[in-house]
């Protein structure tokens, strides 16, 4: 893979919706646009993004999640990603959830192949803090070991409104591009059957060195989500 392709298949990948209850689950949400890690994936375009799971009673769930892209190569317009996990309580104040997801690219450029698997692990802990470590031995395809680190968290205030925050690194073991750091700030608030939430997301200079100012620049994002 050349360094033209990896910068752009960098640009590649949504991290699927958290594990549901037993049962089916959907999930429907309209964008602003498609921000993964702090990094634009849809040319600042809004995006119809879409989720649907089973989860089991031991736990276990299978699900899918998709959205269009835009990320300049005149051709990769849809990502699906499929995913398979656990998710259950170890405490009173505690959670775990594992997960192995498969990111799918449809109408790549021919010759190009993007799609990679990741392990991401989210442990609950305090109520209101969530740590996420991802894993990946093919990073986008490109045979490259990479780690994520995220600390997050949310609080409710004023009786109807969440404040959520965190931040994120991204840790790339060989290859051009340097280690970087995205960070998201925002607020929702649920209107019946929809939750909307603007937030502030962006990346550090590293980040902008790796995929340029119009793709990591700082910008607001505006989401309305429904699920069931």
């Amino acid at each position: 893979m050349t360094r033209k392709t990896l910068i752009a298949a960098l640009l590649l990948a949504a991290l699927p919706g958290a594990a549901a209850a037993e049962g089916f689950n959907w999930n429907a949400t309209l964008a602003s646009d498609y921000l993964y890690r702090g990094i634009d994936q849809n040319d600042d375009q809004p995006a119809l993004q879409l989720g649907a799971g089973y989860g089991f009673e031991n736990g276990l769930y299978v699900g899918a999640w998709g959205s269009n892209v835009d990320f300049g190569d005149g051709s990769t317009d849809v990502e699906i990603d499929t995913f398979v996990g656990w998710a259950g309580d170890l405490s009173d104040t505690t959670s775990l959830d594992v997960q192995v997801v498969r990111y799918n690219y449809l109408n790549e450029p021919n010759g190009t192949d993007y799609a990679y698997n990741e392990l991401i692990s989210k442990l609950g802990f305090a109520e209101n803090y969530t740590f996420t470590f991802g894993y990946t031995n093919d990073y986008f395809n490109a045979d490259v070991d990479s780690y994520y680190y995220n600390l997050g968290g949310s609080w409710d205030f004023a009786e109807h409104y969440t404040f959520n925050a965190g931040a994120g690194v991204t840790v790339i073991d060989q290859g051009p591009l340097e280690n970087f750091i995205d960070f998201s700030v925002g607020v929702s608030r649920a209107f019946g059957p929809a939750t909307v939430a603007l937030s502030y997301v962006g990346t550090d200079s590293e980040g902008e060195d790796n995929f340029g100012a119009d793709l990591s620049e700082d910008k607001f994002l505006l989401t309305v989500g429904f699920g069931g």
